[in-house]
């Protein structure tokens, strides 16, 4: 619990320095992480020296952050997973570990549950950097959400349909 706490505190730091109105305030908050350890959604990234670099959240549904959701799932299937609070320490920038977190979350989803059809992400619309991680990873932003974390905030909804993502590679 308080190294999650610590990561995602630093986050938020690393957020407010580059200007971006995400997770300042109260989320993500103690209760949310506690839900997250209760339910098996809540992970650790560990360096090649095992030093703990970053947290990371993946929920099962349902989940309701989408609910208010302007746009069209890729795959409107209730078989999906959503990735939350992504945090790598600001000592650990840099090195490739967030990228490392999403292809093991989607390398898992790929070769052990092909009954999970879509894996859903959002981040504020003012964070470039994770913006940009995501659209690396391949996902496909299908909408906006609004007022779901703070009272004004927008945020942008992304969604990988990773069967066929893999099974195109494979095609090629």
């Amino acid at each position: 619990m308080d190294t999650i706490i610590a990561i995602l505190k630093d986050g938020s730091n690393q957020l407010a320095e580059s200007g971006v109105d995400q997770w300042q305030g109260d989320y993500p908050s103690r209760d949310q992480i506690t839900y997250d350890i209760n339910h098996g959604f809540a992970y650790l990234a560990q360096s090649d020296d095992n030093e703990t670099v970053g947290a990371i959240a993946v929920v099962t549904p349902p989940d309701t952050s989408y609910d208010t959701m302007q746009g069209t799932w890729l795959n409107n299937s209730d078989s999906y997973i959503v990735i939350h609070r992504v945090a790598v320490h600001s000592n650990h920038a840099g090195h490739g570990y967030a990228t490392q977190l999403f292809e093991a979350v989607i390398n898992h989803v790929v070769s052990d549950h092909p009954e999970i059809k879509s894996i859903r992400i959002d981040t504020h619309a003012d964070n470039k950097p994770m913006q940009h991680l995501i659209n690396k990873m391949g996902f496909t932003k299908v909408g906006e959400i609004f007022g779901v974390y703070h009272p004004n905030d927008q945020s942008f909804v992304y969604e990988k349909l990773p069967h066929e993502a893999n099974h195109q590679e494979q095609a090629s």
